[in-house]
């Protein structure tokens, strides 16, 4: 994790975002006193589960990797967070903890911005708090979408659709599979790495998809969904 520094030629002096479009201007002001620019390498952690939350995250480049960590080293996968996106909205509304850990796929420019200041200009500006509950709201919606996903669904259902939720992402990312392990695309799936080769190969054999290295080419979607619907 590296400051960026005012000085810096990658320092991004404007809130340009759309989410930050609806404030006035001392509610920018208070942004921007309260906020930090940093750059995380890949790998990375930009939050860990557990630990104090004095702050929220603004991604404003690179893609994350937001995960659950459990016991013995076992994880589980839950989203790809992309250029946008806030991290640890959860510290606003509920506990003063991350209650996950997020860790960066590739480099990226994050805006660390004071937990108080967000949670002032929530109460005093109705539209902008708005807009962030419904994007707490959208990602509490992807968690219940989730746990319906691992506790309905077989290894094949499970599969399928971490293979249609990471090909959604192609068209704009088109390297996202090749920044994911095969163990990233089994803890996605709440299985074994080995069970997961295994079905990737078994996809590949019945020309459902095609395996080139760490890349992979979703040939059938059709058929995919099909999996998914019937899990």
């Amino acid at each position: 994790m590296k400051p960026i520094l005012e000085t810096d030629s990658d320092f991004i002096c404007d809130l340009q975002a759309p989410c930050f479009q609806t404030l006035t201007p001392s509610e920018v002001e208070l942004v921007r006193a309260s906020k930090t620019q940093v750059l995380f390498r890949k790998g990375d952690n930009l939050t860990k589960q557990g630990t104090f939350a004095s702050y929220v995250l603004f991604v404003m480049k690179g893609l994350a990797k937001q995960y659950l960590e459990g016991d013995h080293s076992k994880s589980f996968n839950l989203r790809i967070i992309q250029p946008g996106e806030f991290v640890g909205l959860s510290s606003v509304f509920s506990t003063n903890t991350f209650n996950y850990s997020s860790v960066a796929l590739t480099d990226c420019q994050v805006f660390l911005v004071e937990r108080e200041a967000i949670t002032q200009i929530i109460k005093q500006n109705g539209t902008f708090g708005l807009g962030i509950i419904k994007r707490y709201c959208q990602q509490n919606t992807n968690l219940f979408d989730t746990l319906r996903t691992v506790m309905y669904k077989q290894m094949n259902g499970r599969i399928a659709d971490t293979l249609l939720y990471i090909d959604s992402l192609k068209p704009e990312y088109p390297e996202i599979f090749q920044l994911l392990s095969r163990k990233d695309m089994a803890d996605f799936a709440g299985i074994s790495t080995e069970s997961a080769v295994k079905l990737l190969k078994s996809f590949e054999k019945d020309g459902l998809i095609e395996l080139n290295d760490k890349d992979i080419h979703v040939l059938n979607t059709p058929s995919l969904a099909e999996i998914s619907k019937r899990g």
